[in-house]
């Protein structure tokens, strides 16, 4: 399946989106509260934008998120569809994201989701190995 290939790759060969294994455990906490705890997470580097962390969606707490409406398109990556976190004492909103079905370049990402951590000090993304 899949989208095909990625416009913004082939206008930017310059740009670099890089999807490496982390060979750590890793968890994402809110609160207190385990939302994420995988030893298969996916770091993404992408020019000028921070690390992020792809965690699979089996190892993630789902029924803590909340689909949003919000979307955005990444020429590289495609689609993504954004969860908010309904739990703790802080609900975060559009905290979450997932590229349901990626461009070809970047099919590792299916079935994985990202927390951004700048939506709030208390999401405490970390290695704990």
């Amino acid at each position: 399946m899949g989208m095909g290939k990625s416009p913004g790759h082939r206008q930017h060969p310059d740009h670099k989106v890089t999807e490496v294994p982390v060979r750590a455990h890793m968890t994402v906490e809110l609160d207190g509260q385990t939302l994420a705890d995988s030893h298969d997470v996916v770091r993404v580097d992408e020019s000028g934008h921070p690390a992020r962390f792809y965690f699979p969606r089996g190892d993630v707490a789902m029924q803590d998120l909340q689909p949003s409406a919000t979307t955005s398109e990444c020429p590289f990556k495609g689609t993504a569809r954004y969860f908010s976190i309904r739990t703790g004492q802080h609900p975060l909103d559009d905290a979450v994201w997932s590229y349901e079905d990626p461009y070809d370049e970047h099919r590792g990402l299916a079935g994985r989701v990202a927390f951004d951590a700048a939506k709030s000090p208390d999401l405490r993304i970390r290695s704990v190995s």
